[in-house]
């Protein structure tokens, strides 16, 4: 039986034990072959300041952080440039999705993904935007799956990311 993730607001006591395990995401990606993130991106202070926007969220399974992520009306320049599908939607953006290593490959990013686009539903969001590094399968599969579509491309400084979005 699947456990229950229990959602919440991040608050400033979760910083280092979120921190904690997106370095070692980091680590993973990086032995994955996938070098989307490094030392410099992303830092603990885009954490923090999620924290403080009130824009992060955590899921919880059994006083564990599972799961994060970050949801705004902020985006980089870049996004500007895409085809988005539904351009005078109410939509949002998601950042800084992570999984704790010590609980992938358990479905609970599509879990978290599926949390957070009802949770928007609910909110009047129309639709979801969000980047993917062009060298990371992994995520891509699971956007994929969850019926995001392609609306755009962007080159950052870690290489080629495509913009995607859904409607909810």
């Amino acid at each position: 039986m699947e456990n229950n993730i229990i959602f919440r607001k991040a608050n400033l006591d979760d910083l280092d034990e979120i921190f904690s395990f997106v370095q070692k995401s980091v680590v993973k990606l990086i032995q994955q072959k996938v070098y989307q993130w490094d030392e410099i991106y992303p830092a603990k202070y885009d954490f923090e300041s999620d924290i403080i926007n009130g824009w992060l969220t955590c899921g919880i399974i059994d006083g564990t952080i599972v799961s994060t992520y970050s949801i705004n009306d902020e985006c980089d320049e870049d996004y500007k440039s895409a085809s988005w599908n539904w351009p005078d939607s109410r939509w949002r953006v998601l950042h800084r999705i992570v999984v704790n290593p010590e609980f992938q490959n358990q479905g609970i990013g599509t879990r978290t993904m599926s949390h957070l686009m009802n949770e928007l539903k609910k909110a009047g969001i129309e639709s979801l935007r969000l980047d993917v590094f062009s060298e990371n399968p992994y995520s891509q599969r699971m956007y994929h799956k969850l019926g995001f579509v392609k609306t755009g491309e962007a080159h950052w400084r870690k290489g080629l990311f495509y913009l995607l979005e859904k409607k909810l």
